[in-house]
């Protein structure tokens, strides 16, 4: 039950994104004075409309995206003699732009706004790679060599990171004299030493040295895989683990939402970079093979896992993967190609740059980007397009990620 629960839930935070995108064009349109003819959220029969001024609102029976119809969205596009003042394409290229682009923008709100309100409540993830240390916990003495699962501990036994006073969100500057700006310096190092051992540690924005008595257990190598025998050796332990959340308060969650923000700007970016070598990912998991997790998922597969995260109470992970999707779309979107925002923003720019040039150059300005002779590459994208969405689709629904228990 619960499963279903998160699979419409995060359905539902689609449609309500892909209506935001959509009320982005039309606020953004309607506020430099150009008319909005209809605002629809879904594609194929109408299952109910209403008219409010001169903009008609509705809904539509597939919820597979929406439209916001602009009067003379293109210079082909007719218009009437009560509209042509107000076409889209007689306004100013800046305002074209900031029109175009509002979708996205909306999109990035929203990630923005969900990124804020994880930083102040369950916490954002932290840098994987920092020194950073997170919650500490007593320490078993050994593991199984097979499974690799860790034996049994008191958990009223302090670690010997407790007993030092390390806590949570210090930074490991170094452990006994050897800098470690990483988390894997940090394990590295300790495992090498035994007995008291010095760290230097900042927190909120201090240096202070701890010496901390760094426990002999026996351990498995680093790189050791579990459904073999592994050798145990000794190595040394302090019972802390990395931090994986960082807690904000509501001023100090603007930075770092900011700076997360960014974070996961690079991620998408070079995500988009990367897909054309994903897809045959897509076609072995249709195939049966085991899913690879970092292969691209439709907006059903997504569903699934967030159907997953909210089955395992993990909201948190919910909340982000329905960011981090917003800002898929949304850098999406600007992609440069037809019918994508982006295409009609390159098309816009280049009208307002070529004409600026032959303006310049003692030339007449010439009329606007013909749209029918841009219809084959559009064709072409929204082919390859579609053959990506069906195959992502079903790769979602006959071999979906999901996540681990």
């Amino acid at each position: 039950m619960s499963f279903t629960l998160g699979v419409v839930l995060f359905a539902l935070g689609i449609g309500i994104s892909i209506a935001l995108h959509e009320a982005g064009h039309m606020w953004s349109a309607k506020s430099f004075g150009m008319k909005v003819r209809r605002y629809y959220i879904g594609f194929g029969p109408k299952v109910f409309s209403f008219r409010r001024g001169e903009t008609e609102y509705g809904l539509k029976w597939v919820p597979a995206g929406g439209f916001c119809d602009i009067a003379g969205m293109t210079a082909l596009d007719p218009v009437t003699t009560d509209e042509a003042p107000r076409a889209f394409f007689r306004k100013a290229t800046w305002k074209r732009v900031v029109v175009l682009s509002a979708g996205s923008g909306m999109h990035f709100l929203i990630g923005i706004v969900l990124l804020y309100i994880l930083a102040v409540s369950s916490g954002l993830p932290a840098d994987n790679t920092a020194a950073l240390a997170g919650r500490t916990a007593c320490l078993p003495a050994t593991q199984d060599p097979v499974t690799l699962t860790l034996s049994p501990c008191d958990p009223k036994n302090p670690s010997p990171a407790a007993r030092a006073g390390i806590k949570p969100g210090d930074k490991i500057l170094s452990v006994a004299g050897t800098p470690t700006s990483s988390w894997p310096d940090v394990v590295n190092v300790i495992r090498s030493h035994a007995g008291p051992t010095p760290f230097v540690l900042e927190r909120d924005g201090h240096q202070l040295t701890v010496t901390v008595d760094v426990a002999t257990v026996r351990r498995a190598p680093l790189l050791a895989q579990p459904g073999h025998p592994n050798p145990l050796g000794p190595a040394g332990a302090i019972g802390l683990a990395q931090l994986t959340t960082q807690h904000y308060g509501p001023v100090g969650a603007v930075p770092a939402t900011l700076r997360f923000t960014g974070q996961m700007f690079a991620a998408t970016w070079q995500g988009l970079i990367m897909f054309p070598e994903k897809v045959p990912a897509v076609l072995q998991a249709i195939g049966g093979a085991p899913p690879d997790l970092n292969r691209p998922v439709s907006v059903v597969g997504a569903s699934i896992i967030g159907g997953d995260a909210v089955e395992q109470g993990a909201w948190s992970f919910f909340v982000l993967l329905l960011a981090a999707l917003n800002f898929f779309v949304g850098v999406f979107n600007l992609v440069p190609l037809l019918p994508l925002d982006g295409g009609h923003i390159a098309v816009n720019l280049y009208e307002r740059v070529r004409d600026v040039v032959r303006k310049r150059l003692g030339k007449a300005t010439l009329p606007p980007v013909d749209y029918t002779r841009l219809l084959p590459v559009t064709y072409a994208f929204i082919l390859v397009l579609g053959a990506i969405s069906l195959l992502t689709i079903t790769a979602d629904i006959v071999n979906p990620i999901r996540l681990p228990q």
